[in-house]
């Protein structure tokens, strides 16, 4: 793994979460997308090296929003980038983490995702996201 991505934060509203965080950073979003297979909304800081991700839910059946009637809104996750997802997915299988996904899917912000189950990582998903094509 090369490094911290970014890290992800579950918000209730993304117009209110995206106020509070530009006052904390100090800074503009610099993308906001729609990921529809993941019924998700996102918004996007740059910080250094690394990233904040900001997660709305537009359905009520999307990981985001169970996140946050279990949980509250919050840290979701942790994304590192590594150089080639699918090599990362063997190791990491091969030391014993189960996945959650088979094989790398579409992510935002152009990049191939795939989670390791939180189970595994001390209670905190573990996203690993490589530059798409």
């Amino acid at each position: 793994m090369n490094k911290i991505e970014h890290i992800g934060i579950a918000v209730k509203s993304l117009e209110a979460a995206g106020k509070t965080y530009q006052a904390l950073l100090g800074k503009s979003p610099y993308k906001t997308e729609a990921v529809v297979s993941e019924q998700v909304n996102t918004l996007f800081f740059e910080t250094g090296d690394a990233k904040v991700e900001l997660l709305e839910a537009t359905g009520e059946e999307s990981a985001i929003a169970k996140f946050i009637a279990k949980r509250g809104e919050g840290l979701h996750h942790i994304a590192f980038e590594v150089t080639d997802i699918l090599a990362e997915m063997d190791r990491l299988r091969a030391e014993g983490f189960r996945l959650m996904n088979d094989q790398p899917k579409r992510g935002a912000d152009n990049k191939l995702v795939c989670f390791v189950h939180p189970k595994d990582a001390c209670g905190v998903l573990i996203e690993l996201c490589q530059e798409a094509g």
